[in-house]
Parts: structure tokens; sequence; C-alpha cells
């Protein structure tokens, strides 16, 4: 898949029509996949490269300055899940001030008409564009008919009776809901970083742990125990909080591998959260929090364990 960025002033190399599906795509979800999905379908039905259009910030970033949303996928995430979807492009075009000033009528005009040259358009059933969000899948669709352009409005994509959105995630992480926000990605939450110095004290306790550097930006699971996946295939514990039995401090994301050995200093690890376990508290003393680790330890290895016949095996997949 090739990538381009590019802004209103400085539009992408293409290699001539295309098949598009536009959104903020954070997360690439259960809902933005089966929309790809289509694209791809349709893409090759027609003959056309598959592309995808999305937006570099967020646009909530810079129309509502310093309350944006925290980011499921930063971009590196967003480009290679969208890769593995069999896009042959990814457009990301720049959001400032003037791209969020156009209309509705302007936006598909000069964006998709003629600086993008769409010939087949995908959008989920919630999308809006143009100044103030007041576009809509139905003005589009009129657009597309008076253009000629292809336009699908994909329907929304439900886990149970949950409709799958972004905002659904992140209410679902924001409460340590991490199996729900599973169900609806389609895949474990994940946070990628490098491995820094810590204070230590996990060490002593007989539980020693990787301090995990978190991405700024990037959306955090409510503070608490988790059973975790790091690096795809080790079981872990994760604690992400303040450490309170200590006197607390800044949030820390904080990972004990058991079994594991080596040095991961330095190393970006990714941890995917599983399963929360337990809220985090405060412990009268370092052999209270000790026994805790090891009950939390046990645990979080019978979550991420399954049984086949007489055989342990772990499954990240559940």
């Amino acid at each position: 898949m090739r990538c381009e960025e590019f802004s209103l002033g400085c539009p992408p190399d293409l290699p001539g029509d295309l098949a598009l599906a536009v959104g903020t795509f954070d997360g690439v979800h259960l809902g933005h996949q089966r929309l790809i999905g289509r694209l791809v379908e349709g893409a090759r039905g027609a003959g056309l490269p598959a592309a995808v259009l999305t937006f570099e910030p967020h646009p909530l970033e810079v129309v509502r300055p310093g309350n944006g949303p925290g980011r499921l996928t930063l971009p590196e995430e967003k480009a290679a899940l969208v890769a593995a979807l069999g896009v042959d492009l990814l457009l990301v075009m720049r959001f400032d001030r003037e791209l969020a000033a156009l209309e509705a009528s302007d936006f598909a005009h000069q964006v998709l008409e003629r600086m993008l040259r769409a010939r087949q358009v995908y959008v989920g059933f919630s999308f809006s564009f143009g100044r103030g969000g007041r576009g809509t899948p139905a003005d589009l669709l009129r657009w597309g008919q008076e253009r000629g352009v292809r336009v699908e409005v994909m329907p929304p994509v439900r886990v149970g009776t949950q409709v799958v959105s972004s905002t659904a995630i992140r209410e679902a992480l924001t409460r340590g809901a991490v199996g729900r926000a599973r169900q609806m990605l389609g895949r474990a939450y994940a946070v990628a970083g490098r491995v820094i110095a810590g204070d230590g004290r996990g060490r002593t306790l007989g539980y020693p742990t990787a301090n995990v550097d978190c991405p700024p930006g990037k959306l955090m699971p409510a503070p608490g125990v988790y059973a975790v996946w790091v690096n795809g295939d080790q079981p872990g514990v994760a604690n992400f909080g303040c450490r309170p039995t200590f006197g607390g401090g800044e949030l820390r994301l904080e990972v004990y591998l058991p079994g594991a050995s080596g040095d991961l200093y330095g190393r970006t690890v990714e941890v995917a959260f599983w399963r929360r376990l337990r809220g985090e508290r405060a412990f009268a003393d370092a052999g209270a929090l000790a026994r805790q680790l090891e009950a939390d330890r046990r645990r979080a290895l019978e979550v991420l364990r399954v049984y086949t016949g007489g055989t342990v095996c772990y499954n990240r997949r559940g």
C-alpha cells in the first residue's frame, strides 16, 4: 500500500480515477473494516485503485482545540491496519482551519471530484462533512447522482444491540471494559511504547515489571490491573495507575511477564489489554501488595489460558 500526504494547497500524486472510502477511521473497528471491505470489492469490480481518505490531525482537535478525543489509533497504527485490508492507497489529508471552513458542496466538488478524481465513494451511515459537519450521507448521495459518481452508504454494524463506533469504544475503554472494546474492534486494544527505567519496586517485591512509555495522544483504559498479551504471544499482568500504596504519582503502565527473562530496557513492546481484573487500590504495606500481585498473576493466567484436552495453550483470540 502506498501512502500519500497532502493538503488543499498541495494535491497528491494519483494514478488516475479512484474508488474512495472517506472517514476519520480512528480505531479501524468492525464498522470501518466492513466499509473498507466493500470499497475493495467495488474497486476490484470496476478496475479502479482502492483508496482510503483520512485526515490528520483528528478533525475534532482542530474544531475543538484542547478537547479532541484520545486517539484509538495513531497514524502509523492506522496505516498498518488499513494496509492489511487490501487497500492500494492511503490518502492522508491535512485537516486545518481552511479545510474545516469548506462548505459541504465545495468539499465534494473540490476535494472528492477534482482533486481525488473519485468515481466511487463509500462512507458510513454517520458520516458528516463540510463546514460545521453539515453535510450528510443523503447530501453525498444527491451529489453523486448529479455528478455521475457512485456513492454507497454503509449501514451500522452492531455487536449485540450496541452500534459499533469510535465513540462507543472510547467510552468502553474509559470505564475499563476492554473486553467490550475488543468485541467492537475485532482485536484487543493495544498500546505500544518503549520500555524505560522505573523505580525498581516491583523487583524488590518479586514481581519485576517493565515500565512502558505510553505514546502521547493515545487513549489509555481506566486505571486498574489487566490481563494482557505482550508482543502478541506473551501472557502478562499490567497495572495502569499511580501506585497509591507508595504515595501515588503520575499514571504509568507497568507490565509483569511471568516466567520471562532478559532485559527489555530500550525495546518497544506492544501491550494488548484482554480483561480488567480489578481497580487500582492502596494496600496496607508491601507484603499485602505482594500477596495481591500473586493473586493477580494467577488470575491473569487463568483468563489467558485455554485447555484443549490435557494440553495447556495460550490463545490471544479467546
